[in-house]
Order: C-alpha cells, then structure tokens, then sequence
C-alpha cells in the first residue's frame, strides 16, 4: 500500500502506521497458531523484513481479524493430547527444563538400558523419597536414550493434588488401574513404569531407606502375564538421598487424608522450599534381565500362589542388586 505523496519503492520503513500494526496483528497470530501446531515460530520469523511499529504514531484502528472457526482451534489444541491425557508439547517443555536436572544435579548413569526390549513391557522398579524422585528420572532417561514414551503408574492420590495431577496425567502419569495397564502393554505395545511398593516406599524413613517393603499381592505380576510381556526390574540408588524422610507425622496425615507427612531433611535445610528441592545425590540405575512368564496370555485367572512367588523373585533380585550397588559407591554425592 503507497502513502500519500510517496512512490512505490519506498522501503517498509515508510508504511504507514495502519500497515505495520495490520502486518503486527497478522504475526501474532500466525505465532498463536504455530505454538497450537509445536512450531517454534519467532515475531521476526512472522513479521519477515517488517518490524513492530515504534514511537508515537497518529491513532489508528487495528484492522478486524477474519472470524475464523472454533472448532478448528479446539481439535489443534485435542490434537496435542492423546487418549491418555499425554501432551507430546508438554512433554517437550518439561524434558528442556529437566534435563539439566538429570545431567548436571543427579548426574545419573545407567548400566544394562539395552536390556529393555523393543516390544511393550512393564518395569518395575524400588521407590524413595519424600516426594519422589525416581519416577523422573527413570521417564526421562528411558525417553532420552531409548527414544520411546514412558507410562508411569501411581496412587490416584496424586490426581487429586492441584495441579500436580494434571502435570502428572500430562507428562505420561496414568492411575495404577489394571485395564489401563493391560491396554498399553497388550494392545500398543508401550513400556509402562510401576513401583510395587507403593506409598510405602517414599514413606520409609532414612534409618530404612534401602529396604524394600512388600509388593503387594503381586498385581503387576498379573498384569504382565496377561499382557503377555516380561517384567523388567530396575534397581536404583540415589533416591533416598535426594530428600530423606526423617520422621513422619501419622496423626497429621490422617486428619489431612494424606497417606503420609513426611518431615525432611530438606525441609530443615531449606525451610519450606525444601519441598521444592532435592540434595544433589549422584543417582546410578542399573536395567536386570527381564522376565518372562511361560503362561498364555489373556486369562481371567492365574495361580495365586504362582503370581506371589514371582513377584518375591523379583523383589529379591531388586534388593539383591540395591545391596551389590551400595557396596560398590565410594560416595553419596560422587557415586
């Protein structure tokens, strides 16, 4: 467009007010749309060689966007979240912000990654930590490594937390419901995290950390044979330390209907931000061999007593790995 008492080789720089907040206005919303999309797109990626509008201007009316539909904004945003509630966007902001977390703070290692396999399986791993710090860590290694999502199970407790159930659900956390477990490992072949200890786990105080509390009735053993996909133990060290539990207030935590309140040592350091924060334990985890069940898949029943003796195996073989690593660490701190 030409202003008055100019000729049409004038540079950007002399369009008129009007035509650098239209060019502005059209930006912007190519922005609102890419970020809709998970395209990184800048201003000066939208404006090209036009800039925003600067200094005072006369008065001009912005130029009335085109209607566009609705409907088509609420299935780019659905288009994100798949049927679980995870966010691949999501996903990305929160691996940029942890993984110097993960490199720098908890320098974590692994040993034997190549042990998990290309097909669904379900891991299985120790759990520490007031508020927990393995599932994480062992999310974010199996994704950065490995390249494939992890579907972490855990107490719909942490659904009911503002905000942390929705992170949580958005990030890959699902409740540990056995339907929900069957269909990512039977029917789309997903690697799927549990933690067999449950509260119990986190709740252990530093005096205890290290020792394994019961897995249950075995219930993941059940799931993996009727899903017919092994079991892969993950022993880990590091998490105890990160946030040791020091000693817990039951009576509390009954009244909050909370399973535990934990008293830290963070907390003492730090006050209440040691909520927020962890000590820079060095973590190694360490990938067993997985099981197999030589039982056909998709029954309705299998034997109790066989489903039991499974998972004490496999608890052992945990805590027989957790003894082998904490003998071999020079360091909390260094490992």
């Amino acid at each position: 467009m030409e202003q008055e008492g100019s000729d049409s080789t004038d540079s950007p720089k002399s369009q008129s007010p009007s035509d650098r907040l239209r060019e502005l206005a059209a930006a912007s919303r190519q922005i609102e749309e890419a970020e809709l999309l998970n395209l990184e797109v800048t201003l000066e990626d939208a404006l090209g060689p036009a800039r925003a509008p600067t200094g005072h201007g006369e008065l001009v009316r912005l130029p009335q966007e085109e209607p566009r539909n609705p409907d088509e904004l609420d299935e780019r945003r659905r288009s994100d979240v798949n049927e679980w509630g995870r966010s691949e966007h999501m996903r990305e902001i929160a691996r940029r912000v942890y993984d110097p977390i993960y490199k720098r703070w908890f320098r974590v290692e692994w040993e034997g990654l190549e042990k998990i396999p290309s097909g669904g399986a379900l891991l299985v791993a120790n759990h520490a930590a007031a508020i927990p710090s393995d599932a994480p860590v062992i999310m974010h290694g199996i994704e950065t490594e490995l390249n494939r999502p992890v579907y972490g199970l855990a107490d719909n407790f942490f659904r009911t937390i503002p905000v942390v159930g929705t992170l949580w659900n958005r990030l890959g956390g699902l409740p540990a419901h056995p339907d929900n477990a069957y269909r990512l490992l039977r029917e789309q072949d997903q690697l799927v995290l549990v933690f067999p200890e449950g509260t119990k786990g986190p709740s252990k105080t530093y005096n205890e950390r290290y020792q394994l509390r019961r897995f249950g009735r075995g219930g993941f053993v059940e799931i993996a044979m009727r899903a017919g996909v092994p079991v892969v133990p993950i022993a880990v060290v590091g998490a105890e330390e990160s946030m040791p539990t020091l000693f817990r207030v039951p009576s509390v935590a009954r009244a909050l209907g909370v399973p535990y309140l934990p008293v830290t040592a963070n907390m003492l350091v730090a006050g209440p931000l040691g909520l927020l924060t962890y000590f820079p334990a060095k973590f190694k985890l360490k990938v067993l061999d997985p099981v197999y069940f030589d039982v056909p898949a998709d029954r309705d029943r299998y034997s109790r007593s066989r489903v039991m003796d499974e998972s004490e195996a496999i608890r052992d073989r945990i805590q027989s790995a957790l003894y082998t690593m904490l003998r071999e660490r020079r360091s909390v701190w260094f490992g």
